[in-house]
């Protein structure tokens, strides 16, 4: 009787704890649902299923802690800010282990610029260098082997 006292709540314990779906790891997404965001570029489309970042919880949160981009993949944060007009945006990599192409985009959709292989968990702060209304987060390297650049059109479903 002791040892199924000891025994029962353990085992209910772990179960629980093996079945939680919450942060503590950090590779939960932020939202269950992709986009489509295509950037169309002097070499043709190309189309990425990325998770939106809508909220400032989110949008503070990002790709922080994650390991499981896909070349496909990433975070479109729209609109940004998401509590005002459009402003120039400063990112950093600070708990974020994955190297990301930054990509800033005006309010008309075209590419401002795009901090290409940002160095993971580095705290520098890396800017638009004018306003923008979005900001695309994609795998590190992905731009430059796609052939994506500054002046180049991003559009997805608003």
């Amino acid at each position: 009787m002791t040892l199924r006292r000891v025994l029962l709540p353990l085992a209910l314990c772990a179960l629980s704890t093996g079945c939680a779906t919450g942060d503590a790891g950090g590779n939960s997404a932020i939202a269950a649902k992709t986009i489509a965001v295509t950037v169309t570029s002097t070499n043709g489309a190309h189309t990425f299923q990325v998770e939106q970042a809508k909220t400032a919880a989110e949008q503070e949160r990002g790709l922080m802690y994650r390991t499981d981009l896909t070349d496909s993949g990433g975070m479109l944060f729209w609109p940004y800010p998401p509590d005002g007009p459009p402003r120039v945006a400063t990112f950093w990599m600070k708990n974020t282990p994955s190297s990301l192409d930054i990509i800033f985009i005006r309010p008309d959709g075209t590419i401002a610029t795009i901090a290409e292989n940002a160095v993971p968990q580095d705290e520098t702060q890396l800017s638009s260098g004018e306003p923008v209304s979005a900001v695309l987060e994609i795998k590190g390297g992905r731009s430059a082997a796609l052939g994506i650049a500054a002046g180049d059109k991003v559009t997805w479903a608003h």
